[in-house]
């Protein structure tokens, strides 16, 4: 077994079998419930605040930059005068976030169950990423949280799917992409990292019948059958189990 450390500076034996690299948003958690629709709402109202734009536009913006580069935000940054760290902190802060946040009963027993290493992979902020899986009782089972500060590449903001991103996050990580399983709700991201090698799982059990905070449901609409760059399609969780043995 070899030692892995964690961006806080802790050591890390690593665990035998596969590295599972979780989503967080309607993966792990049931986000299109309540905490979706408040992130939209926030997210529109901080572009009308801050472009001067009227709630059209604002939505346009919002969901038009999310498709094009995998994250509000980096479609925020490039095109207009945003502070990235006040933009996430005002639209990922919450009144009562144990009331909104729900999840499949025994999560944590299941994740425990699943051998191998195991780390958030998630285009939202560390601290409200936290919070959910403090929230969930799971924190303590991952070894890392990859957010989306953490994803930069020379000073650049990327998000996922974004390939050079993920490399580079998985260095860090020393993750071998061969032996990662990708875990996610999103179609275009397990598609482009299916490209690299990763194993995908593409989770569907949370998936709402309307646009959430992505603005991209045709690409996580549900549907029938299982795409060709998916390895397993499941509703829960539970069914992970048994998947990462070679």
């Amino acid at each position: 077994m070899t030692s892995t450390g964690d961006r806080r500076g802790r050591r890390r034996v690593s665990a035998p079998g596969p590295v599972w690299l979780f989503d967080l948003d309607n993966t792990l958690h049931h986000a299109s419930h309540a905490i979706f629709p408040e992130i939209n709402r926030a997210m529109t109202q901080y572009i009308i605040d801050t472009l001067g734009v009227d709630k059209d536009e604002a939505n346009r913006l919002r969901t038009g930059y999310t498709q094009r580069y995998g994250a509000t935000l980096l479609g925020l940054v490039r095109h207009h005068p945003i502070d990235a760290a006040d933009f996430l902190h005002v639209v990922h802060t919450f009144s009562d976030l144990s009331s909104m946040v729900r999840a499949e009963r025994g999560l944590a027993r299941m994740l425990r169950g699943l051998p191998g290493r195991k780390i958030v992979l998630t285009n939202g902020p560390s601290v409200y990423a936290r919070a959910v899986l403090a929230e969930l009782g799971v924190e303590r089972l991952f070894e890392r949280v990859i957010a989306i500060e953490d994803m930069q590449v020379h000073g650049a903001w990327r998000a996922k799917p974004d390939a050079t991103m993920l490399r580079r996050a998985m260095r860090r990580a020393n993750v071998r992409l061969a032996d990662a399983i990708l875990v996610e709700d999103t179609r275009g991201h397990l598609k482009r990292y299916k490209r690299l090698g990763l194993r995908t799982v593409w989770i569907t059990g949370h998936l709402p019948s309307v646009l959430n905070a992505s603005g991209a449901a045709s690409l996580r609409s549900p549907g029938t059958g299982r795409p060709h760059y998916v390895d397993l399609k499941i509703r829960s969780l539970q069914a992970l189990r048994g998947f990462g043995a070679r």
